[in-house]
């Protein structure tokens, strides 16, 4: 019998190859003594200290003598992402996960851009990790000159693929399932929808590169709450970093109490537009998001920003027949500010045409689910991504097997 893409003809498989975990501590011994009981050998890369203005011979924390040179190290660490991430990619194998310092929040890129999933580590408590976590929640640290540091570092930690923390059950049983409900969004937002009736809900997601400036975070918020339909909001750490919209959006979760979810952070987006309560979702038309909506058959609400996302706009509304468009006509700069008109009317116009029952509306959604069906079956077997990716992979298993006769 062949091999097959299900089925290998071996008398038995051959041994998987251990788990290759990547660890990236501080530079400072507190903050990597905990670490070594992991017990992987790692590779050391170190930026010049000068680069960032630090006295020679600075090359972790311990070795500073002056408060001013924090800041400096911190900034300076950042220029690790490169070297890190070619090293990442030149493994003949990709590791199994990388494990940063909570400290290193430069990591989450690199991660992402590589494909691998990322823990957190930290090493202080469980009991310090879930106050830290919930003041970081409620704007609560004081103002200062590391305000942006804590905010990076924050939305690195809400976005990693898990956390590992120095502790042990006895001592903090209490504050480990507190810290772990903290960072169970994934389970917490379930259980929103489950309460929720289908098609009903709407999902507002602007992705990771996109930020709202206050005048157009108020706009979507107001839109929102006046369209009267259930809804989860996804908002950066970075767009909610002024006291004035902390205030402004915690009195927006209390008005909108119990039909209105708002996420700080990254949320599960997969999970969200695969669940039977999630109607439609309000995007920044970039082709993930697109995709991923597209392939659960969910109509979509288009606020397009720059780059491809205008022309993926038409595709959706003009083309595919699936979304309605919010009114952009302007592109923005990367993280400048918006030049676009957007209303609280506009974004609540547009959630009605796209959840509000009538003939356009039904056609909208029958068509969406239609190709979220088209989507499903050419995942499967014999399906049309299914059959390209098997010829992708049976011409490269030929152009290898030509070179080895070859040579």
């Amino acid at each position: 019998m062949a091999p097959t893409l299900e089925s290998v003809s071996a008398t038995s498989p051959p041994p998987l190859p251990p788990p290759h975990f990547v660890v990236v501590p501080l530079p400072a011994q507190g903050h990597t003594i905990p670490m070594l009981p992991l017990e992987i050998v790692g590779r050391s890369f170190s930026p010049s200290a000068a680069d960032a203005g630090l006295p020679p011979g600075v090359e972790n924390v311990d070795q500073i003598t002056d408060y001013a040179h924090f800041r400096p190290f911190f900034d300076v660490m950042r220029h690790l992402a490169a070297p890190l991430e070619a090293y990442l990619r030149a493994l003949p194998v990709p590791p199994s996960c990388v494990i940063s310092d909570w400290s290193n929040p430069w990591t989450a890129g690199v991660a992402s851009r590589v494909g691998v999933p990322r823990l957190f580590f930290h090493g202080p408590s469980c009991f310090y990790s879930l106050c830290d976590l919930n003041a970081a929640a409620h704007g609560l640290q004081q103002q200062g000159d590391d305000d942006r540091i804590l905010q990076l570092t924050m939305e690195a930690m809400r976005t990693a693929d898990g956390a590992v923390v120095n502790t042990f059950k006895d001592p903090e049983d209490e504050f480990i399932a507190c810290y772990e409900a903290a960072l169970g969004k994934p389970s917490a937002i379930t259980t929103w929808l489950d309460g929720m009736d289908t098609d009903s809900v709407i999902y507002v997601n602007f992705g990771s590169l996109a930020r709202k400036v206050p005048k157009y975070l108020f706009e979507v918020g107001h839109g929102l709450e006046d369209s009267g339909k259930p809804f989860i909001w996804v908002v950066k750490v970075s767009e909610v970093a002024t006291r004035e919209v902390q205030e402004w959006l915690s009195a927006l979760e209390a008005r909108v109490a119990g039909r209105g979810l708002v996420v700080r952070g990254w949320a599960p987006q997969l999970a969200i537009l695969s669940h039977r309560a999630v109607g439609g979702f309000v995007t920044h038309c970039g082709w993930n998001s697109m995709l991923e909506s597209i392939a659960h058959g969910v109509p979509v609400v288009t606020w397009p920003h720059f780059s491809d996302q205008f022309l993926n706009e038409r595709l959706a509304v003009d083309v595919l027949g699936v979304g309605v468009p919010v009114g952009v006509t302007t592109p923005v700069l990367l993280f400048g500010d918006e030049a676009m008109a957007v209303t609280r009317g506009d974004v609540a116009r547009a959630v009605a045409a796209l959840m509000d029952g009538g003939e356009e509306a039904g056609e909208r959604r029958r068509k969406a689910k239609e190709y979220g069906e088209k989507a499903r079956r050419a995942m499967e077997k014999g399906g049309s991504s299914y059959e390209s990716l098997t010829q992708l992979i049976h011409s490269f298993t030929l152009h290898g097997a030509k070179n080895a006769l070859e040579h």
